[in-house]
């Protein structure tokens, strides 16, 4: 019994002694309590004011609420550290720095490609290489912008599929914005008969053009010949047109080539498609009509071939 009177006496002399440490740190308890109350609302104004300066400036709207986020706990930290200073446990803050720096760096290895994408996301809309709506082509994908975060970048296809690409490779990678300048130029090819006017071709084919395409001013219609085919000489056609989107592109492409077919058509020029010509002698020179016309029963080698199964059959070659 006297071991319990002994135990229950240092414990009440503990507890006397935290009550006289708690009374003495009332006021500082207060005044910690009041800093943080403080500082609170001063974190959410911080928030405002960053938020409206970023979109004032014309950043994005993530980007905004990203800034407006680091400032509400950069404010708010500064008054955690004043409030545990007061408390006289700067001790105990400088402790949770040092582990939350050993954390931070363990974390920042663990998330290198988030916060890659993260800061990729920050600088495309601080750079605005592109918008939603825009036509471009990245990373092996072609489409329209759909949607635009700090992570990643959500393209539609032109077959209607999402494509979410993350923003470190848009950022590391070619794009190919074909909506900033308002412009595309648009080319195909064509190849004439070796017999034709090459002079002549190239006026028709960029007159049959700009008779169906409106063209941006100061720009023509452009053919040049690029080479010698198997039956044919060929050339590309250029033009510029002003095309919002992928469709426009191919409904203005689709129209060219309609007219330069129509106007080849009414003005004789032909286009000629692949010849094959087939010899039917060893060293060349003589077509199935010359050999029939002349009635040659016999090959250069002296075999026999039969003649009447080679006009039933005029591709056939003989054995």
């Amino acid at each position: 019994m006297e071991g319990f009177t002994d135990a229950y006496k240092l414990l009440e002399e503990k507890l006397q002694d935290w009550l006289r440490e708690f009374i003495v740190s009332l006021p500082n308890l207060i005044v910690a309590f009041l800093v943080l109350a403080l500082f609170w609302p001063l974190a959410k104004f911080a928030y405002r004011i960053a938020n409206r300066l970023v979109l004032r400036a014309g950043g994005n709207l993530n980007v905004a609420a990203l800034l407006g986020n680091i400032s509400r706990v950069v404010v708010f930290g500064l008054g955690l550290f004043i409030a545990l200073n007061i408390l006289n446990l700067s001790q105990a803050v400088t402790t949770v720095l040092t582990g939350a720096g050993i954390i931070g760096l363990a974390l920042g290895f663990a998330l290198q490609d988030p916060l890659a994408n993260l800061f990729s996301g920050v600088m495309l809309s601080v750079k605005e290489l592109y918008a939603k709506g825009d036509l471009v082509q990245t990373n092996d994908f072609f489409g329209k912008i759909e949607r635009i975060t700090l992570r990643s970048t959500i393209i539609r296809s032109l077959d209607g599929q999402e494509i979410v690409i993350p923003n470190k490779d848009v950022l590391q990678k070619p794009l190919r914005n074909y909506s900033v300048t308002g412009e595309r130029r648009v080319e195909f090819e064509f190849g004439v008969s070796y017999a034709e006017d090459l002079d002549r071709v190239a006026q028709v084919a960029a007159e049959a053009v700009s008779a169906v395409v409106t063209l941006p001013e100061g720009r023509e219609v452009e053919v040049f010949w690029t080479g010698f085919g198997d039956s044919s000489i060929n050339a590309v056609l250029r033009f510029w047109q002003t095309a919002s989107g992928q469709k426009d592109y191919l409904n203005v492409r689709s129209k060219a080539i309609v007219a330069v077919k129509l106007a080849f058509d009414e003005q004789d020029i032909l286009i000629p498609f692949p010849i094959r010509t087939l010899d039917f002698q060893i060293k060349g020179g003589a077509t199935l009509a010359e050999m029939l016309a002349n009635g040659q029963g016999k090959n250069t080698r002296g075999h026999s071939s039969d003649v009447s199964d080679a006009k039933q059959n005029p591709l056939a070659r003989p054995n």
